[in-house]
């Protein structure tokens, strides 16, 4: 309240100086305030900040002469809503033309920048400033906007229950040192001299050179990497493919984490929790990826419990920040020329908390178009849980 007064006081006593003190005390406020000192001034006074920024150097000027031509009250260049009143209705007339927003809001918004509107009133012979048209269109309750993620599938009331219900899963399971897994696939990688994001330290002048073009026929092929992520035991297996990222290959993934890793680690499992996208290979609606599950479960004995995240949550699948955030980090700015150094490169990622992470390619060819049969897919022992059906089952 105090600052409040303050202000008052201070810009009623700055109406009553002339153009020279109310620069010089403008620049005083400036300097006191610090950092971001001309920003505040400019938005409490209206004043522009080169105006500020004069006040500034002349109060701090000292052997500067004192400036004693003042012009007169009403004198200077006239405002340009002075000189042509009409700009404010032509401005409004340019927005309203392709105004995207709803009409009642009390906040609208424009598809054209400040620059094109400045050119079309330019065109019309009045000379305008971008900044000057930037100010008359916040007047008038304009402003800029991005597009804002809000429209998604499912109530948010229905995706905070899953990520609860898939939270007491987990820890249930962990409780019982039955395993759980965090499965994706990454994004697929050209193999090849390309670039790589990122960068490594080198002697200077020494960066390796890489092609121009990251052309898919320069390729000696591509890298799918699946990966599946042990929650309980910070460890990793990444399945290497070269062909296509189908639910075939996805389940493939993880019968051979099982048979490498799994069943080693976990000889008296009989259950296996998996935590898995809506989309992609290990899509939640996907008849493929349930009737692939349904073999593997046949293979090994095991009763398989899948729960999947909401749509547009991939984000906060464990693997994603557990694992293969760690992956791009280690082979950042390295070129991905040959399987041999993926492979490589995937294995000697670790973390501070011991992550380590095994890989291997798989050279198997995955079509693509398969379907499950009606008569098949009824032989699937699936049960859908009573919490959120569609993405919580069991099979096996």
């Amino acid at each position: 309240m105090i600052k409040e007064n303050t202000d008052k006081f201070w810009l009623n006593a700055l109406s009553e100086c002339n153009e020279v003190q109310r620069r010089r005390l403008a620049g005083i406020k400036a300097i006191e305030a610090g950092r971001g000192g001309v920003l505040q001034v400019c938005k409490l006074t209206g004043m522009s900040h080169h105006t500020i920024i004069k006040g500034m150097r002349e109060v701090r000027d000292t052997k500067k002469a004192p400036i004693t031509r003042i012009r007169k009250k009403g004198a200077g260049r006239k405002k340009i809503m002075e000189k042509n009143p009409e700009i404010k209705e032509k401005i409004e007339n340019i927005l309203e033309e392709n105004t995207a927003g709803d009409p009642m809001s009390k906040l609208k918004w424009t598809n054209k920048s400040t620059y094109t509107i400045t050119e079309e009133i330019v065109s019309d012979g009045i000379n305008i400033s971008e900044d000057t048209t930037g100010r008359i269109i916040k007047q008038l309750g304009y402003s800029l906007q991005a597009n804002i993620k809000s429209k998604e599938s499912g109530s948010s009331e229905e995706r905070d229950s899953q990520f609860r219900y898939i939270n007491e899963v987990v820890k249930g399971f962990a409780k019982k040192n039955i395993p759980v897994i965090s499965v994706d696939a990454k994004k697929k990688e050209l193999v090849g001299n390309f670039k790589n994001s990122g960068r490594k330290w080198m002697k200077k002048g020494k960066s390796e050179i890489v092609n121009v073009y990251d052309f898919w026929f320069l390729a000696k092929g591509k890298a799918i990497p699946y990966g599946i992520y042990d929650v309980n035991m910070n460890n990793g297996f990444v399945n290497v493919g070269i062909d296509h990222n189908t639910s075939e290959f996805a389940v493939e993934s993880i019968r051979q984490w099982w048979n490498k890793i799994g069943k080693k680690n976990y000889s008296h499992a009989k259950e296996l929790l998996i935590c898995a996208d809506g989309g992609g290979s290990n899509a939640s609606r996907s008849r493929l990826w349930k009737f692939y599950l349904q073999r593997f479960a046949n293979k090994t004995g095991l009763k398989i419990t899948v729960c999947h995240l909401p749509p547009g949550t991939s984000k906060w699948n464990k693997i994603e920040h557990k694992m293969f955030s760690f992956i791009s980090m280690n082979w950042r700015g390295k070129p991905l020329t040959d399987y041999e150094i993926i492979i490589n490169l995937i294995e000697g990622t670790t973390t501070k908390k011991g992550l380590k992470i095994k890989a291997k390619m798989d050279k198997k060819i995955y079509e693509l178009g398969k379907k499950v049969l009606e008569e098949d897919f009824k032989k699937i022992n699936l049960k859908e849980h009573s919490i959120n059906s569609k993405w919580n089952y069991t099979i096996g």
